[in-house]
């Protein structure tokens, strides 16, 4: 899951615990956030538009999927005048900070490891959520020299 560290940080996460994922305004982000998560599963913090670009922490998702309110809101960065509160477009899911990698693991650090390669986050483009392997879960870790949580 990416951020822009300007916009929502990992810092940001570890000083606020819990908050909610909004903002996604993509329908393929919006079925891995909607249908491709449940209470309990892990996830990356992605610092993207940064230097560098790369995976800095783990977070967990501790909610259901539900309406991200900023559609509603005229006055949010993310609001969707074609949205209604009868029938929301788009939804979020609240993350809660687990770890700050000591060591980023960037994204030229992930295009080098060729177990890497077939990550989905090299094949579908600039979308904000992207699913990930055990294997790819595990590995990044080590690129990371952190431990897995």
């Amino acid at each position: 899951m990416k951020s822009e560290p300007e916009a929502y940080s990992i810092d940001d996460l570890k000083r606020d615990g819990v908050e909610p994922w909004d903002g996604i305004r993509n329908y393929s982000a919006r079925i891995h956030l909607r249908d491709g998560m449940e209470i309990g599963d892990k996830a990356f913090f992605y610092h993207s538009n940064a230097k560098p670009i790369a995976v800095v922490g783990t977070m967990e998702i501790v909610s259901e999927y539900k309406p991200d309110p900023t559609q509603f809101d005229p006055d949010a960065k993310y609001f969707d005048p074609k949205s209604s509160e009868s029938d929301p477009r788009w939804g979020l899911r609240d993350v809660k900070f687990i770890q700050k990698f000591e060591n980023s693991v960037t994204r030229d650090m992930l295009k080098a490891e060729s177990s890497l390669s077939e990550m989905i986050l090299f094949k579908m483009g600039r979308l904000s959520i992207t699913p990930v392997t055990e294997a790819e879960w595990k590995k990044i870790h080590e690129l990371a020299g952190a431990e897995l949580k």
